[in-house]
């Protein structure tokens, strides 16, 4: 078969898939390459219901089970036309609980042409907390994973992950198990909590939140929000956030109906009983916020292949500089500007944060991607992208100061309709930053025609002169740069900074 001739892809990697058969979907993930930041080529889930009926009879369904199959073999073509390399499969809950699960692993594996991996629950939460180690910058928290069959906790910090616990609490055996009635779930989930001691060291850390019933409640405060920013990647509401929305999620009274669109309606009727549990979760933790994760065991079981070398690499840069590969007219400019803006924000009074730091260097590997555009839609193609981009390994607010800051490099330091929105969602000491960081950019670019090389080489100093506070200093290799725009440029930067700037030309 002959490949297109696209090159909106990275180089040097192979497609690789991962078939994840749980209690209440089956899905297929086709991403890009086994690499740190991995990109998704292609994604579908059936919702098969596996875990329907465990709980009483200790059997999969017959039908969900012909549905479940009927689902791979479609997934076994789809991963074989996406070109990926390698399969992986894995099974939770349903298929290791069930006394028909083996026979039904034995005839997904002749279907996949591969190994079906059935998970323990301590693997499960292992793989989920891998998940979170993948997507999360520096984590400090317990991470709840809750799926059909059953919910998995397990605390990390940093790259140090515990030792999980699994627990019968799946949306779906709730349900059956408490035959529909909320009073008797709760009863439950109580009388498990008690096993859940890992609960009581999170106190004032993060709760990570990682499953489809507890993302779609994520989806539901969105809406009822009216937040700006659909990414549920790192989205995070405060404990009390959480302990007022829960309530209405198990007796709706004040959520519009219409915010229920954007969730299928097979995961509508879990939704009470996901909030039942995380009440209780929560109201045993006490975590000073929820964090909702997009990344769970599909992500950490890739992550956990990964070498060493390639695990402890930042999520975050090394998507952005991909993404300056991909798009950029020059990744080495790009990188060359991230290292530049780090030796100029001092001289403007800046001391960054680890993460600000982080930030700033992602939005310079991402300033020239929307080059392509029209140059009267190249910022809010800017803004749009990273706004939008799959990116882990940062929050939301800084998000928010990437697209802006890239909004402000091509349109100017002023806000308009087009950055309300997420400057909303940032901070007021990230929306200083954006500003001055697209300042630096708008000066950069226009030095450097955009091309690596020079900028490297414009240094920035206290002025002698009276009427200068600093002064960027250009070699006299470099005197042919000196123009009326440039110097626009640089009185723009001025007047936001409050600092009288010019450049000196060396002779």
């Amino acid at each position: 078969m002959v490949e297109s001739e696209a090159q909106g892809r990275l180089p040097g990697i192979r497609p690789v898939s991962v078939v994840d058969i749980g209690s209440n979907s089956i899905r297929l993930v086709v991403y890009e390459g086994l690499s740190r930041s991995p990109a998704v080529l292609f994604n579908e889930k059936v919702m098969c219901g596996l875990g329907k009926g465990i709980d009483a009879t200790g059997r999969m369904a017959e039908e969900n089970v012909e549905r479940a199959l009927k689902a791979l073999q479609r997934f076994r073509a789809l991963s074989d036309q996406a070109r990926a390399t390698t399969m992986y499969a894995l099974a939770t809950a349903a298929a290791r609980e069930a006394s028909n699960g083996p026979a039904f692993i034995e005839k997904a594996e002749a279907i996949l042409g591969c190994k079906v991996r059935i998970l323990t629950g301590e693997q499960e939460a292992h793989y989920s907390a891998m998940g979170i180690v993948s997507g999360y910058h520096d984590p400090d928290g317990i991470v709840g994973d809750l799926g059909g069959g059953s919910l998995e906790l397990i605390d990390v910090e940093g790259k140090r992950i515990g030792k999980g616990i699994t627990l019968p609490l799946g949306g779906i055996r709730l349900s059956e198990h408490s035959n529909g009635s909320l009073p008797k779930a709760r009863t439950w989930v109580r009388k498990f909590m008690k096993e859940a001691a890992v609960l009581k060291g999170g106190t004032g850390r993060t709760f990570y939140a990682v499953g489809g019933t507890w993302r779609s409640i994520a989806k539901l405060h969105m809406e009822a929000r009216n937040y700006p920013l659909h990414m549920m990647q790192g989205y995070e509401i405060s404990y009390d956030e959480a302990m007022s929305l829960l309530p209405e999620v198990i007796e709706p009274k004040n959520i519009k109906p219409s915010a229920y669109a954007t969730i299928s309606k097979s995961r509508r009727s879990l939704l009470p009983f996901g909030a039942v549990t995380m009440q209780e979760v929560l109201s045993i933790m006490k975590p000073g916020r929820i964090s909702f994760s997009a990344l769970g065991v599909r992500e950490g079981y890739l992550f956990s292949l990964l070498s060493e070398a390639e695990r402890v690499l930042d999520p975050l840069l090394t998507a952005a500089d991909e993404i300056a590969i991909l798009r950029a007219r020059s990744p080495e400019h790009a990188r060359e500007l991230a290292e530049w803006t780090g030796r100029m924000v001092p001289h403007f009074g800046v001391e960054e944060t680890e993460e600000e730091s982080r930030y700033r260097q992602a939005a310079c590997l991402l300033a020239d991607i929307s080059w392509r555009a029209h140059p009267d839609y190249r910022g809010l193609q800017a803004l749009n992208i990273i706004a939008h981009s799959s990116f882990s390994g940062i929050t939301h607010a800084g998000r928010a100061y990437i697209a802006l800051a890239n909004y402000y490099r091509f349109e100017g330091l002023n806000d308009d309709g087009a950055t309300e929105a997420l400057a909303g969602i940032t901070t007021p000491r990230l929306l200083e930053l954006a500003k001055l960081l697209g300042g630096l950019l708008r000066v950069a670019y226009l030095f450097s025609a955009s091309m690596p090389g020079v900028t490297r080489h414009l240094g920035l100093r206290q002025s002698p002169r009276p009427d200068v506070d600093l002064e960027f200093i250009v070699p006299a290799a470099y005197s042919g740069f000196d123009g009326e725009r440039l110097d626009g440029r640089l009185q723009q930067l001025g007047k936001l900074t409050g600092k009288r700037l010019a450049f000196h030309f060396e002779s």
